[in-house]
């Protein structure tokens, strides 16, 4: 039986995927220099450039409606938020041309949604190094668009998702009722995990960890906020304790990281291949655990939206 979701639209049953990326067949560098472009090798296929040079062979599951509904159907998925592949999101170019593949990446995204409204939606590109045309593209995407929120990566150049200079960014964010997806880019993981070879399985995981950690180990400034941490919020969960430790000795009195992750949310429980991660978690409680299962993605979502769009 459907439900009405938070913007009175119905959601037919089944689980709900928060994590999911898409991209255009045909994408056009926005000026000199490495960026990530698209070229179309066939009706149903593409390759992914960076800087001239073969990043990844994808297909028509990226930019077809109708292929990713019927792979939602196989699957049982009533509903996929669709976000930027992650390594588009160019927080480390100049501003005016990243803003330009943002814009570009964000009309295709409404494109793509606007095929399958009750099944589709989407989460936008922002020019996050400059913290007023990030805001701005924001309320573009959330107001004008009506997409359910953004995706960012994990660090912005050499700032720091905890620096205060962002905070615009998540105020803004959170007075919208936007989900905001962290994740990692590849391009910008520890040198020392990609020259082991461990980018995938060790930078990755680690990048989220650090941008996690630093949100849960701050002092809470961004009330209402609802941030999402790709891959079941890489290593964050199995360090948490140590975290908890660390800020018992150095800020003593402090809310401890382990409190302030119930203000996190992950895209999936625990990480494949490990133990679930109920025995780490347990003492986090349910929110950080959850936002693949239907009964806490419906809510993720309805937390988000609870706020009033201009």
């Amino acid at each position: 039986m459907a439900v009405p979701d938070v913007d009175g639209r119905d959601i037919p049953d089944g689980r709900i995927d928060v994590h999911t990326h898409a991209i255009a067949p045909q994408l056009d560098a926005p000026a000199p220099g490495r960026w990530p472009t698209v070229e179309r090798t066939g009706p149903d296929s593409a390759r992914i450039m960076l800087g001239g040079s073969l990043y990844r062979q994808v297909d028509e599951r990226c930019w077809s409606a109708g292929r990713r509904i019927a792979d939602m159907d196989a699957d049982g998925v009533a509903v996929q938020l669709v976000s930027p592949i992650p390594v588009t999101l160019s927080h480390d170019k100049l501003v005016e041309p990243a803003a330009a593949l943002c814009r570009l990446q964000n009309k295709f995204l409404a494109d793509l949604c606007g095929q399958a409204p009750g099944r589709l939606r989407a989460l936008g590109a922002v020019p996050l190094q400059d913290v007023e045309t990030a805001v701005a593209e924001l309320r573009r995407c959330v107001v004008d668009m009506g997409f359910a929120g953004v995706e960012i990566g994990t660090v912005v150049g050499t700032t720091e998702l905890a620096d205060p200079v962002l905070d615009p960014f998540f105020d803004e964010a959170a007075a919208l009722g936007a989900f905001v997806l962290v994740h990692p880019v590849d391009q910008t993981l520890d040198p020392r995990a990609i020259g082991l070879g461990l980018g995938f399985g060790l930078g990755m995981p680690s990048e989220t960890a650090i941008a996690g950690a630093g949100l849960v180990s701050r002092p809470p400034r961004r009330p209402g906020v609802t941030v999402c941490l790709a891959h079941g919020g890489g290593a964050l969960p199995q360090i948490l304790p140590r975290l908890d430790k660390g800020a018992s000795r150095d800020r003593p009195g402090e809310p401890l990281p382990t409190e302030r992750a119930r203000e996190l949310w992950p895209d999936y429980p625990f990480v494949v291949g490990e133990t679930p991660a109920g025995a780490v978690l347990d003492d986090v409680g349910p929110d950080l655990a959850v936002a693949v299962g239907r009964t806490n993605a419906l809510a993720a979502l309805a937390r988000v939206s609870s706020a009033p769009r201009p």
